[in-house]
């Protein structure tokens, strides 16, 4: 069975979630680049993943599969953020051909930064709505994040 075709109303709200979220890409690397932040939002997310695991560090397969790509990709990317001096490769203590990947503290205070550009842009783009509106913008935004539905 096929599914019906979107209606105007759900085309016009894809477009403008995509709109959204392009607007806060702009906004967040504008402030990045105000605050000399050279990160791209792979390595980003790849920071943002490693700080969540930082009880046990990730192995670069758990970052793989995270990111949902290669695990050549991810080499690539430990590999610039190495460079930049923002993670660390650590051996596994309970298997030496295990590498697992940690942050540094100027990945953690680049980490802060890429969360405050964030924030910061959150702030620019919400500024013409009352507190009440983002309350329910907020509301209506978990249950689509977190609601029933596939994980994409």
């Amino acid at each position: 069975m096929s599914s019906p075709e979107p209606t105007h109303s759900t085309s016009q709200v894809a477009e403008q979630l995509v709109r959204l979220t392009r607007r806060m890409h702009r906004a967040q690397k504008h402030r990045m680049q105000q605050l000399d932040i050279a990160f791209t939002p792979a390595q980003s997310r790849l920071l943002r993943i490693v700080d969540h695991h930082r009880d046990t560090p990730p192995r670069m397969a758990d970052l793989a599969e995270r990111l949902e790509v290669v695990p050549r990709a991810v080499t690539t990317l430990v590999d610039a953020l190495e460079a930049h001096g923002a993670v660390r490769r650590a051996p596994d203590p309970a298997n030496r051909r295990v590498v697992r990947v940690e942050l540094t503290d100027s990945g953690r205070a680049t980490l802060d930064a890429l969360r405050s550009a964030r924030r910061a842009a959150a702030e620019d783009i919400l500024a013409p709505l009352t507190a009440e509106q983002r309350e329910v913008l907020g509301g209506l935004l978990a249950t689509l994040v977190d609601g029933p539905g596939p994980r994409c």
